[in-house]
């Protein structure tokens, strides 16, 4: 077996824990390390494993700007701040977008940062490695190729046919052309499959926040939805459900609160923490809070979205409008007032926001509130979406209404609401229609209002095809379906990899 000799620069390495009791381990690695001199003990691979978290983290979102071209790209977000700030971020939201574009790099580089961490372990890691004991090994693999295919999944998502490095590489290797999005999708298949035959269906104390089984099958079925294979991704969905561990929160709310972060609803959580050293704070908590707030007043809901959500027959409105957003016409901001003056669309996002009773204004920057990656109503809308494709419409009625029920039924469990207690008559009722076209654009929006501003919206828009994204993308003027449906790969990567020309 060929073993390629590498090194591991020298970084800080993070666990990315679950528990109130959470241990990190930010130990430094001190110098360059060759992969059998520094895989040779349960810890070190640990520390490596740990540290393939990392690119995940939004501890600064300019740095980590999904946020941006899974949403502000979309026709849910625009990029708000002051005229100019940021401007690379407005170019994306008014599609004059060049490969020198400061979040297309970021993204492509953080992301592939993230591919080549996995890498290290899984070269760093081969069965022939009787250092490191077997179980360890084994559990550092599969998480890193669930991490891998994570990474990926964002990747070509992005930015379509990509390059795939699969080790770690000599300088030669690294040069290396985009291959077809089939065959990175093909890619992201095995890995999830490899992990999800290892990984376990939980983990607990220190290690909980881990990847898991469920993950996996959860990024699988997510990855069959994006390559129309819809049986696959109806049955992978359907295998998340059997594993009896995941079920929607009563409160939708709970999903987004750093108190509710171990609850049943999340499959995969990118987890942050206030106050920790090496830091681990969301940072999106400052980017998309009001100026007036100490934040920087980014990330504005658009009327295209307000609009998606639905109304009874009495202009009562789905409950999800008002945990999603706050503005002129909706709830209120947390425990401030809204003010006109935060947004130009009226509108200002409450996800990946804490209240300021647990993130006061001079710690804004330093949230622990978590990014729910993946969550079990994903799954669902998954499940419904591909049994619909499968022209199985009426069996795609069952997760659907799963999803719409929680959320008419948070008037059973919150009582900020009006009339808490009692659902209103007519409100997000059970869909009953088994007309496939039909059912397919109920479900579209269904999936929008349920995932709104979690930074997959321009990717669903995408992927529906050229008539749904021309029409969603109609008041962009720029925006070119068949130009756009994938960002440009950066001028930093067409630089130095000299077979992408």
């Amino acid at each position: 077996m060929k073993f390629y000799k590498f090194f591991i620069p020298v970084f800080i390495l993070v666990i990315v824990t679950q528990t109130s009791c959470k241990h990190y381990l930010d130990q430094p690695l001190l110098g360059n390390y060759a992969a059998s001199d520094f895989f040779n003990s349960d810890a070190n691979a640990q520390l490596a494993t740990n540290t393939a978290y990392v690119p995940l983290l939004f501890t600064d979102a300019g740095s980590n700007p999904i946020w941006v071209l899974g949403d502000v790209a979309s026709d849910d977000a625009i990029k708000g701040g002051n005229p100019g700030d940021q401007a690379d971020f407005e170019n994306i939201d008014q599609f004059n977008i060049l490969p020198s574009n400061s979040a297309v790099e970021a993204v492509w580089k953080r992301y592939y940062d993230g591919v080549f961490k996995c890498n290290v372990v899984i070269t760093g890691l081969p069965d022939n490695n009787t250092a490191v004991s077997e179980n360890v090994r084994i559990s550092a693999v599969a998480q890193a190729k669930f991490l891998r295919a994570y990474y990926y999944f964002v990747l070509t998502g992005c930015y379509g046919n990509i390059p795939l490095h699969l080790k770690v590489e000599t300088a030669e290797e690294v040069q290396s052309p985009a291959l077809p999005q089939a065959q990175i999708y093909a890619q992201i298949e095995s890995d999830c499959k490899d992990a999800a035959a290892v990984l376990p269906t939980s983990w607990s104390g220190s290690d909980d926040g881990r990847a898991t089984r469920g993950a996996a099958l959860a990024l699988l079925a997510k990855t069959y939805l994006f390559e129309q294979k819809w049986s696959d991704a109806a049955t992978t969905a359907q295998q998340v459900e059997a594993l009896g561990i995941y079920s929607l929160t009563k409160l939708f709310t709970d999903n987004f609160n750093a108190n509710k972060k171990d609850n049943t609803e999340a499959i995969f959580s990118v987890w942050h923490k206030s106050g920790a050293s090496p830091f681990l704070g969301n940072n999106l908590n400052q980017w998309f809070a009001p100026r007036d707030l100490n934040g920087y007043g980014f990330f504005y809901p658009t009327q295209s979205l307000i609009d998606n959500f639905e109304k009874s027959a009495n202009n009562v409105a789905d409950p999800r409008f008002g945990y999603t957003l706050s503005g002129d016409n909706a709830p209120s901001y947390y425990d401030s007032t809204y003010q006109s003056s935060w947004s130009t669309t009226g509108y200002i996002t409450k996800k990946q926001i804490q209240p300021l009773s647990e993130i006061p204004v001079a710690i804004k920057g330093d949230g622990d509130l978590n990014y729910e990656a993946i969550r079990f109503a994903d799954v669902l809308l998954i499940e419904a979406e591909a049994l619909n494709e499968e022209a199985k419409s009426a069996n795609a009625l069952v997760p659907l209404n799963k999803v719409r029920q929680r959320a008419r039924e948070s008037y059973l469990y919150d009582a900020s609401l009006p009339g808490y207690g009692t659902v209103p008559d007519g409100l997000l009722p059970d869909i009953t229609i088994t007309n496939q076209s039909q059912l397919r654009d109920v479900i579209r929006k269904e999936r929008r209002s349920e995932l709104a501003l979690e930074f997959h919206r321009f990717f669903d828009m995408i992927r529906y095809g050229s008539a749904y994204a021309t029409s969603a993308m109609q008041n962009v003027p720029n925006f070119k379906y068949n130009a756009n449906k994938f960002f440009p790969i950066p001028q930093s990567e067409l630089d130095t990899n000299h077979k992408l020309h």
